[in-house]
């Protein structure tokens, strides 16, 4: 078994995890990455999709990112989120919801900038329903 190492969750507003954990799998912009302790330091932009923290061999915990970045060290693992929320809390109602709107907008893009910003958003919401659903992000 692992040793544990800090891994702590920060989204605008507050600190939203902070624990010990054996493992944790991050949805890295360049793909998932998983992290334990003694990893070698690096910095990664994240994608919409689902962190698992692991306790033993087994998911401890499963938690929905919008994206944001994440920093590695040897002994602790930070992630800045851009929204977070833990799976289980996902009202798939809602999380449908805001795909729709999110598929709306990109089609009523009447700029570039307004088209990219939709996209992204259309990218979240998309990778939220998944995880509502349970088939990860």
């Amino acid at each position: 078994m692992p040793d544990p190492f800090t891994f702590d969750l920060v989204s605008p507003e507050k600190l939203l995890l902070s624990e010990d954990v054996e493992m944790v799998v991050v949805p890295g912009a360049e793909g998932d990455f998983g992290v334990l302790v003694g990893h070698a330091p690096l910095i990664s932009a994240l994608r919409p999709g689902v962190i698992d923290t692991y306790s033993g061999t087994s998911v401890d915990k499963r938690i929905f990112v919008a994206g944001g970045f994440a920093e590695v060290t040897g002994e602790r693992c930070t992630v800045l989120a851009e929204e977070a929320v833990p799976v289980s809390d996902i009202d798939t109602g809602e999380a449908a919801s805001r795909l729709s709107a999110a598929r709306e907008a990109v089609g009523g893009a009447d700029s570039e900038t307004a088209r990219s910003l939709a996209e992204t958003e259309l990218s979240v919401a998309e990778s939220m329903v998944e995880a509502a659903k349970g088939t990860g992000a």
